[in-house]
């Protein structure tokens, strides 16, 4: 009997749902589920997960156990990370999990974080033999990976996410130069060990690995009349589409943001911070391919999991 597994990422913004059967090489969706449960919402950068979203976090929880358990699945994972990692009720909220769900949630530091994005993006076949940064952009933190399609050179996981810039300079909209100005020079500060680093081991791509960059490449492909395919596990994004919708994105208005095609509600304000932080990273590192992984942490876990 083929093996089935369920997988869950409980993010910053959004929890994630992954049960699945067969081999990491070769494995079947059964479910695919994520909820925008915004546990960061009005306490990212306070420590501590407010009322509202701390009962959102639970019903969703609450909700995948039921799906675990109508599909006898006994290999189960829970991973938590930034939100969670931070807040100072996160131990609460993982004993009042097990304790309405059964569900034992592991909580992990940033570094095993930036392991399994770096499983699930070499998963989807998207690394080579030359050197890769993958940039995941999460709510609470962001990952930076980099790596070949062999091993990992350097990783570090940084809380900069986009929900915690989001509350420290886009609080007026559209965004303001001088908060602009503001964001990259705070990027300057905190990223400095990345940009030493990368200076040692010359850029080939960037791979954003899902989340906004799955919205960048929406965007990019209704731009020229097309529309994007979520089976597929990689694109590589003409670097002039990336400038002019990171561009376009910037100077928007919420309005405009929230009547875009190609952009779901949880991104709407928040793609605007990792528009951003995206134009930093190509233009600090001087990256001329910008790739896309659809595949990220859940999947990393997932082959972990299914190769046991």
């Amino acid at each position: 009997m083929a093996k089935r597994i369920a997988v869950m990422d409980l993010g910053t913004n959004t929890f994630h749902l992954l049960i699945a059967e067969g081999s990491a090489a070769d494995y079947k969706e059964i479910i695919h589920e994520h909820d925008s449960v915004k546990l960061g919402e009005g306490g990212i950068n306070k420590g501590v997960i407010q009322p509202a979203a701390y009962e959102r976090g639970i019903t969703t929880m609450q909700k995948f156990s039921d799906d675990i358990n109508e599909h006898g699945i006994r290999d189960v994972k829970a991973i938590a990370t930034s939100a969670l990692r931070n807040a100072s009720n996160g131990q609460q909220f993982i004993a009042d999990v097990a304790d309405k769900t059964g569900i034992q949630i592991e909580l992990i530091d940033g570094e095993q974080e930036a392991e399994y994005i770096y499983k699930g993006v070499k998963l989807a076949g998207g690394l080579t033999d030359k050197t890769s940064l993958i940039m995941d952009i999460g709510g609470g933190s962001v990952e930076f990976i980099l790596c070949n399609a062999n091993s990992i050179l350097w990783k570090q996981s940084f809380e900069i996410g986009a929900a915690r810039l989001m509350d420290k300079f886009h609080r007026i909209d559209p965004i303001p130069t001088e908060s602009i100005n503001s964001l990259n020079f705070y990027l300057d500060e905190q990223l400095i060990s990345l940009i030493a680093v990368a200076s040692k081991y010359p850029v080939e791509a960037l791979i954003g690995s899902s989340g906004a960059f799955e919205t960048f490449v929406e965007l990019t492909s209704l731009a020229k009349g097309n529309s994007f395919d979520l089976a597929i596990k990689n694109h590589e994004f003409d670097l002039s589409d990336i400038i002019s919708t990171t561009d376009k994105l910037i100077a928007s208005s919420h309005n405009d943001r929230k009547d875009m095609k190609g952009i779901i509600p949880i991104r709407v304000d928040m793609i605007v911070v990792a528009s951003l932080m995206t134009r930093f990273i190509v233009e600090k590192l001087g990256i001329t391919k910008v790739c896309m992984s659809t595949y990220s942490l859940k999947e990393g876990v997932l082959a972990e999991m299914m190769n046991e």
